[in-house]
């Protein structure tokens, strides 16, 4: 177990806590530092700190134990992985739809974490005992390209690419109406819904929130749908799902923001048994650029949708053929 003992300087006035212990050598993120708070190794003037946002005050004393990384317990499983690039430092993998990407309740031991256990003995260890090396992540519904460090060096790098949006990432998905124009950008806030806080909503009180853009470009047209091309330039929570449910045009399957749902009678209704085999929402991770975290190298890697995606989209241009 490591110590970290400071006093709060005078330009750290009126910083969180949680922020202020971050930039502490040993302490690996901001989410680390939360942790630590949460579990009780954080003292100011030897009292417990409870809340990461308190406000620490010039002088103040700071003491911060760092346990050991805990031994991780996860069980190697064995799957089928669709890798598309790997090396001693980093693991592309195309995931398929229905799969978690680490383990949570309802899902311990079948998780991508899992099966990449399987397959290398070698993940990075600042990921978390239960989330070794993941440096972001796909709904478990959502298919695509996700992106694994297999190094803490390749960890560290990717974390900051993904937080100073150096990360390019391109999605495809099939959502619900006609879109107005054939490009366009949605700029809505997102937060966590105070109803459910397993959803996230969109805040248009300026200032509330957290910043989330959303670009689009429209593929393909059918009647009542579109195929779109998406590019976030922010990586909020669900924030395509909730940025096209916000706008009006849910993506197709979506079981938390897909309002929409096909009509008993008229043109799309023999697309009802179609959309419930999907059994998820119409969405796919399909295209990642980033600078390999070691030889700074730019990378490349797509991945077409998936077999599932493919037929429904198949199946519209035989009901309907392309119009746009």
């Amino acid at each position: 177990m490591s110590r970290i003992y400071c006093v709060v300087p005078p330009e750290a006035r009126e910083i969180r806590i949680d922020l202020f212990l971050a930039k502490q050598e040993g302490i690996r993120s901001r989410g680390e530092a939360q942790r630590l708070i949460r579990e009780g190794h954080v003292y100011l003037n030897d009292r417990l700190v409870q809340r990461p946002s308190y406000k620490i005050v010039p002088g103040e004393r700071l003491f911060c134990e760092v346990p050991e990384p805990k031994p991780s317990r996860l069980v190697p499983l064995s799957i089928a992985l669709n890798i598309l690039y790997e090396d001693s430092h980093l693991v592309v993998v195309n995931k398929p739809p229905h799969m978690v990407v680490h383990p949570a309740p309802g899902h311990l031991e079948d998780t991508l974490v899992n099966a990449l256990l399987a397959h290398t003995q070698t993940l990075a260890v600042m990921g978390g005992s239960h989330r070794p090396g993941i440096v972001h992540r796909l709904d478990k519904g959502t298919s695509g390209i996700l992106i694994v460090a297999k190094s803490d060096v390749a960890f560290l790098s990717l974390t900051k690419q993904f937080k100073e949006r150096q990360v390019k990432k391109t999605y495809h998905a099939l959502v619900y109406g006609q879109m107005e124009g054939d490009t366009g950008i949605i700029e809505h806030a997102i937060t966590r819904s105070g109803r459910d806080r397993k959803r996230m909503t969109v805040v248009r009180v300026p200032g509330e929130g957290r910043e989330a853009v959303t670009t689009w470009e429209v593929i393909k047209t059918f009647p009542g749908l579109s195929f779109l091309k998406l590019s976030p330039q922010t990586g909020r929570t669900h924030q395509l799902r909730v940025h096209l449910s916000a706008v009006g045009h849910p993506i197709v399957g979506d079981p938390v923001y897909g309002r929409r749902r096909f009509p008993p009678t008229g043109v799309l209704a023999p697309l009802k048994g179609v959309v419930r085999a999907l059994r998820r929402q119409a969405l796919h991770a399909s295209k990642i650029t980033f600078l390999h975290p070691v030889t700074g190298l730019r990378l490349t890697f797509e991945a077409p949708c998936p077999g599932d995606l493919r037929s429904l989209l198949q199946k519209l241009e035989e009901m309907f053929g392309e119009k746009g």
